[in-house]
């Protein structure tokens, strides 16, 4: 592979992209206890930092055309460097959300989009397949080897050290930069600030609202959006529909802004026509269903490593890690298999391994993990998210020609974003309702607990229960007057029912594997090696619909 220096470069800045928030995740409560402050608030700075992304993202693409994408890689590099050492020197919540919600998400936002379309001019034919494999990988390892990485700097030492080593690394990225091959700016007409303020504002609420899902309720409320003391339930519902629907009526009014636009010939931030091409909406939607499937399980597997089974930040990162290991190994074998392989066939492959590995995921899920099918499930599903991975970067940047592969990257990071988003909160309400539901059952089923106990227990956990181990369970049972014996059943009950819910959980990531499958009907039905890149694939795949 000719140019080794631009795939290390951008695919070390890729690695940065994706670590962040895992590596958050895994030190909640070490971040908790250093800025003396709430897991709320860390929290809402995940979310906050989310939210930048999903808003931004098209925004931030944009700007590589008229600025020019190395230039914009450089700039949004810099300024995530930036916010990576304010992040590590955090003394508070406050600059911490101003250092990692903000700044570092302003710079990923450039960041991102910029190398797909940095990928898509330096690399053709083979090489690109190859190039985008490698860059798929390193997105589904990054994701996978976070908590490896943040369980162990976290234990060893402290958060901060994971921040500070990525100012080091952005300043070897811009050291390199300039061996990357240049991409002029493709536009000088003025910006549109009109289309760039409804999409920020409609992808905002809909990632809002997905990432609310699991904590306000997605249709009735279990919690509820609070404004001054006040509790929002709309007519008894909860607020998220409410706000997913006024971000979609945002992106309506965005899309026909933009046709009006390009109506009295006027450049939009978005192309109308980009998502009529049906290659392009087969990768994007394979994208949202990926990234679904791939957080979901990711928010169920450490669930399970560390509530029930105990396990601290670096075990459960070493319990996951052969999903990295197989993830990284497919999708550098996925571009090969492209050279004779479809992607629509690839992926269908990748779908299946996927299918299987969380399906023997939820069979070995227990007590005490005795059942060694638990690590070959994980690198069942390592290897599926591997080969999927493999191919959609390529899918969606060859559906057009290169003086459009920023918007293209900018809607490529946008998929994986919602994507991201609805994993996490779709899978993780169907956990807590299931885990709610099973016990609650339970208890009412279980005649050595007296009626007035089920009374007050079916009462506590009308709005819904957390994972937590079942020690405290046991401790609150105990606390609130239980009896021994009662305290240990409910204890016994609710056990049962976190292992009933994580199965539920995964099964319910298993099918939307299978309902993936719909989505590739748009992939290509050809190796892509066969066509050039931004000319429509055989068949018509690629042509507008």
């Amino acid at each position: 592979m000719r140019n080794r220096t631009t795939i290390m470069v951008l695919g070390t800045a890729q690695f940065l992209m994706v670590l962040d928030t895992t590596v958050m995740n895994v030190s909640i409560s070490q971040v908790v206890a250093d800025l003396d402050t709430s897991v709320a608030d860390v929290q809402l700075a995940i979310t906050a930092y989310a939210l930048v992304m999903g808003a931004f993202m098209l925004t931030g693409a944009k700007l590589g055309d008229r600025w020019g994408r190395r230039r914009v890689f450089a700039i949004g590099i810099a300024i995530y460097g930036t916010g990576s050492l304010i992040t590590a020197l955090s003394p508070n919540l406050g600059v911490l959300l101003i250092g990692w919600s903000g700044i570092e998400g302003i710079g990923a936002v450039l960041v991102v989009p910029a190398i797909m379309a940095l990928t898509a001019n330096t690399y053709s034919g083979k090489e690109r397949a190859v190039a985008f494999g490698i860059l798929g990988g390193i997105a589904g390892a990054g994701a996978a080897a976070g908590p490896l990485i943040g369980g162990f700097v976290t234990s060893v030492w402290t958060w901060r050290v994971v921040f500070a080593a990525e100012s080091l690394f952005v300043v070897g990225i811009l050291f390199l930069v300039r061996k990357i091959k240049d991409s002029p700016p493709t536009e000088t007409s003025r910006f549109d600030l009109g289309g760039s303020a409804l999409s920020a504002a409609g992808l905002g609420l809909v990632v809002l609202g997905i990432l609310k899902g699991g904590e306000w309720g997605f249709l009735m409320p279990t919690g509820a959006l609070t404004i001054s003391g006040t509790e929002i339930t709309p007519f008894g519902f909860s607020a998220v529909p409410f706000i997913v629907l006024a971000g979609v009526i945002l992106l309506g009014a965005f899309a026909r802004y933009e046709e009006r636009l390009v109506r009295v010939g006027r450049v939009p931030l978005l192309q109308p026509d980009l998502l009529r091409i049906a290659q392009m909406r087969g990768g994007l939607s394979m994208y949202v269903s990926n990234f679904l499937i791939l957080n979901g399980t990711f928010f169920v597997i450490p669930l399970y490593l560390q509530v029930v089974l105990g396990k601290d930040a670096l075990q459960t990162g070493i319990k996951i890690f052969p999903i990295s290991v197989a993830m990284m190994l497919a999708a550098m074998i996925g571009p090969r298999l492209a050279e004779r392989m479809s992607p629509r066939r690839i992926v269908q492959i990748g779908l299946g391994f996927l299918f299987v590995g969380i399906v023997l995921l939820m069979s070995s899920i227990s007590p005490n993990l005795a059942s060694p099918i638990f690590a070959v499930s994980q690198g069942l599903f390592g290897a599926g998210v591997g080969l999927v991975i493999s191919q959609l970067g390529n899918v969606v940047m060859s559906s057009v020609d290169e003086s459009r592969s920023s918007e293209a990257g900018g809607l490529q990071g946008a998929a994986q974003n919602v994507g991201s988003s609805l994993g996490t909160a779709l899978i993780g309400a169907i956990l807590l309702s299931g885990l709610t539901a099973g016990f609650q059952e339970r208890i009412v089923n279980d005649p050595s607990i007296p009626a007035p106990a089920k009374e007050q227990i079916t009462a506590a956990t009308e709005q819904g229960i957390p994972m937590v181990p079942t020690a405290d369970v046991q401790a609150a049972g105990e606390k609130a007057g239980l009896p021994p014996q009662q305290a240990e059943a409910v204890t016994s009950h609710y056990a049962d029912a976190q292992i009933d819910a994580l199965k539920r959980a995964l099964l319910f990531a298993s099918v939307f594997a299978l309902v993936a499958l719909w989505f590739t009907r748009r992939l290509p039905g050809e190796p892509l090696g066969e066509t050039s890149p931004g000319r429509s694939p055989p068949d018509g795949v690629g042509s507008p619909a």
